[in-house]
């Protein structure tokens, strides 16, 4: 008999963090290792969300045990922040403040799915999606599109996927790991294409001010009114407010979905900690000038990381349109020798760039095909330059 339950035995360790562990594990012991992994910015948390904090942390009133659902004056706040970014108007009792956005994605398919009830999951996809939904017994499968379709599934993609099992479509845009934004158009198509099958719409918005160029973020919620109540939209204050350490997240949905999920998470962990949703209140309801200058070091970034792999023969690197990750194709690598190696997936290609350049990136096995790589610019121009410049020396001895 095994030690170990085959449903947790199944399930993958999270490849971005395992990445950004070693990363760090390689830098205590005292390597030069610049890490291109984790989703993260490298910003500080705007002061008058810390300063929320500390007043909180004062407060006797949460050190004690709050609703299960969330803090009622930050469920007020995100219903009114939906509504101002979004446009997509919901009830105080239609939100569920959750321990990061990552319990939200685990609530919402805990909650929706039966065992053997398929999802569809447009690929590349963020490498937490398939392994929650395994855990709700659900099954994942895969639409993949790649660098020639802008990393964007169409509709006729999607229906060659959908069986008479099929549930849930997970929508993203602004994209992790591609950073494909997907135009106001194709969102209203495949919001009607979803809302005639039947389906429900699973999308997650944690992206949605990280925005470049002419793209412009475009809630599905709201793009496809047929949809009704069958969508439920994932956010959180992660990754607008450089506040990945605070986990705060959040789930909006019908009101009995969000009231399945609340029993759920009220036996599994309870409240959030008080302290961090108040930050999350002063985050969601405060200006968004912070997140303005982010996203301009952001755009900048992009326009360099883009640059200096689409420079490297045999990458080529699609320029992204949202969120802080690029996705390179580097295919044209496998099988080529590299400093004495011939690498012959994205894995080995990725082991051999931390190992020779002491650069940690994501091989394209953690989102789907083999292939590529995400790497995220959300930190320093001056580590981005240097590790940029690394993967280029090594990879030019490419034969």
């Amino acid at each position: 008999m095994s030690r170990i339950s085959r449903r947790i035995g199944s399930i993958a360790e999270s490849a971005t963090l395992a990445v950004d562990a070693k990363a760090k594990a390689l830098k205590a012991a005292g390597r030069p290792v610049i890490g291109f992994g984790a989703g993260e910015p490298d910003f500080p948390t705007p002061d008058y969300v810390v300063e929320a904090a500390v007043t909180a942390a004062r407060n006797p009133r949460f050190h004690r045990y709050s609703p299960a659902s969330g803090l009622p004056e930050l469920k007020s706040a995100i219903a009114a922040k939906t509504l101002r970014d979004s446009g997509y108007a919901v009830e105080d009792s239609q939100v569920l403040v959750t321990n990061g956005g990552k319990q939200a994605v685990y609530n919402t398919f805990a909650t929706l799915l039966d065992p053997g009830d398929e999802v569809i999951v447009p690929t590349p996809y963020w490498t937490t999606y398939p392994e929650a939904i395994r855990l709700a017994g659900g099954v994942p499968v895969e639409v993949f599109a790649g660098p020639e379709q802008g990393y964007l599934v169409t509709t006729e993609q999607l229906e060659a996927a959908v069986t008479e099992r099929t549930k849930i479509l997970v929508f993203v845009s602004p994209s992790n790991p591609t950073g494909a934004v997907y135009p106001p158009e194709m969102v209203a198509e495949i919001g009607r294409w979803a809302a005639e099958k039947g389906l429900w719409v699973v999308t997650d918005e944690i992206y949605e001010h990280l925005t470049y160029d002419d793209a412009k973020f475009t809630s599905i919620a709201t793009a496809a009114p047929e949809l009704g109540d069958r969508v439920v939209i994932l956010n959180g204050v992660a990754k607008t407010y450089a506040m990945t350490g605070w986990r705060v997240g959040w789930m909006i949905g019908p009101t009995d979905v969000i009231k399945a999920a609340t029993n759920l998470q009220s036996h599994a962990t309870s409240n959030v900690a008080n302290v961090p949703q108040m930050a999350a209140l002063a985050a969601v309801s405060g200006p968004l000038d912070a997140v303005d200058e982010m996203r301009t070091a952001f755009d900048r970034r992009r326009k360099a990381i883009v640059a200096g792999l689409n420079a490297i023969d045999g990458v080529e690197c699609p320029t992204p349109k949202g969120a802080f990750y690029v996705y390179a194709d580097v295919r044209a690598l496998l099988g080529r020798e590299i400093d004495g190696v011939r690498p012959q997936t994205s894995a080995e290609l990725a082991a051999l760039i931390l190992e020779k350049a002491e650069v940690a990136v994501v091989p394209g096995e953690a989102f789907g095909p083999s292939g590529f790589l995400r790497l995220s610019y959300a930190l320093g121009d001056e580590d981005l330059a240097e590790g940029i410049g690394r993967i280029a020396e090594l990879l030019g001895r490419a034969s």
